[in-house]
């Protein structure tokens, strides 16, 4: 094969690549031989229907923000900043390092690294308000990723069959996490400004709820930034109810023209639950985030943690240390603020002046998404389909409401690939919506 052009190491991987695939076989010091063509062989899995059971109905099913989108589609549905936005020079010379390191091989600490914990103490510190005691590194749980830390809150802070409220619409995956700790939700409605204050106090009388799961900065999927009046309100309804808030500061990286005060620097009562993850702003492979708990809450949350994944590697743990504590990590933040603030006026752009049946009710000050309303009559999953044939991947809003959808929305990224294509998604998303309600109209949907 070589005298054609083809170097050894290229070769060599080709032929890994036909073995793993068991179209060829390889015998040291005989040769590589083509594997014999087998029959594909049908397989009884039916014993496994009695075994699992019924299947819970109320279990989602797997998110489509978690959807890879193919590379000939218009990706905006990814839950995920394109890589281009990442700091990807900083991220492989923190795991050159790391690797080098004896993180390699070390024990990390269940509760994890201690500069990693600190630093994460430091963040909020900065920002606690006057006349509150500041978090300190004891305060902190390193965890992998925010997702396991939403799971360990509702567990250890809820419970099974207890009242959890929860912001409706909301991030798919704290339903998730929430069903799958078979914890009762409460939907609390909420919308560009927040959530409803009075609703929140009367949901917490009624039901006797103990925690609320909110989002006060740039919440998913319509990106609300919770106004200070609001946050003094629901801490101090909060604190009147004995509860928690489990804030999920999910979009702290991703701050466009505001920079909010997390709801958990205000509060020195061990009221507020705090969540962080780094794993969206440094890059998918740096699982890392940190629960920030005071009091009881936090030994009851670190039991749970213990149990689910005993600790965070501590490879990860001196990665994300590494990037973040590097002089250059400002300095992205901020190309990366400027980035999404152009991503998201020019998808705003091409919606308004090529979907002009989409609403959008605001534009969020951070974070990925816009939240689009489409008319009454839209139907929605016609819509999706449509956008799928046209090549176009976005999320369907009622996978993001806990109880019933209260129109028909669609969450779209402006933090994907190729920007320069919004206009062609935009005319995509307004000629399926045509043709939906025309078919709509005449009393008939197109196929699914």
């Amino acid at each position: 094969m070589t005298e054609y052009g083809a170097s050894p190491v290229t070769v060599q991987k080709a032929l890994r690549s036909l073995a793993s695939l068991g179209l060829v076989e390889t015998r040291p010091g005989v040769g590589t031989f083509v594997r014999a063509s087998r029959a594909p062989r049908p397989h009884d899995y039916s014993w496994q229907t009695a075994a699992l059971g019924p299947r819970n109905a109320a279990s989602p099913q797997l998110a489509s923000a978690l959807r890879i989108a193919s590379g000939d589609t218009y990706d905006l549905g990814s839950g995920f900043p394109d890589p281009s936005l990442l700091p990807e020079r900083l991220v492989r010379s923190a795991f050159a390092r790391a690797a080098r390191s004896r993180a390699t091989l070390s024990w990390p600490s269940a509760v994890g690294l201690a500069d990693l914990r600190a630093w994460f103490a430091s963040e909020l510190a900065a920002q606690t308000a006057p006349g509150v005691s500041a978090p300190t590194a004891g305060d902190v749980i390193i965890l992998a990723g925010s997702q396991s830390g939403l799971s360990a809150a509702f567990r250890a802070l809820v419970g099974p069959g207890k009242p959890l409220l929860i912001e409706s619409p909301t991030y798919w995956g704290a339903i998730l996490a929430a069903t799958q700790a078979n914890v009762q939700l409460v939907p609390v409605p909420s919308s560009a400004e927040g959530p409803d204050p009075e609703a929140l106090d009367r949901a917490f009388t009624q039901t006797g709820a103990r925690a609320f799961y909110a989002q006060p900065s740039f919440a998913n999927p319509h990106g609300a930034l919770w106004s200070q009046p609001l946050r003094e309100q629901v801490l101090s309804t909060v604190q009147r109810h004995g509860a928690f808030v489990i804030e999920d500061d999910w979009a702290h990286d991703f701050a466009i023209d505001a920079h909010p005060r997390p709801l958990a620097a205000q509060d020195d009562g061990g009221h507020v639950v705090y969540l962080r993850s780094l794993t969206k702003s440094v890059s998918p492979a740096v699982r890392v985030g940190a629960v920030i708990a005071r009091g009881p809450a936090r030994e009851r949350l670190l039991h749970v943690t213990q149990s689910e994944s005993v600790f965070v590697s501590a490879v990860l743990q001196a990665a994300a240390l590494e990037v973040v504590t590097s002089s250059a990590w400002r300095t992205h933040l901020r190309s990366m603020s400027q980035q999404l603030g152009a991503r998201r006026d020019l998808l705003a752009q091409a919606l308004a002046e090529n979907a002009p049946l989409v609403q959008l009710d605001h534009l969020p000050r951070g974070g990925l998404h816009l939240w689009a309303r489409l008319p009454e009559a839209a139907d929605l999953a016609a819509v999706v389909a449509g956008l799928q044939r046209a090549g176009v991947s976005v999320v369907p809003g009622h996978e993001l409401f806990p109880a019933e959808p209260t129109a028909p929305y669609l969450r779209l990224t402006f933090a994907g690939p190729d920007p320069g294509n919004y206009v062609h998604a935009a005319q995509a998303l307004h000629e399926v919506l045509h043709e939906v309600l025309q078919n709509s109209s005449q009393g008939t949907h197109l196929p699914l």
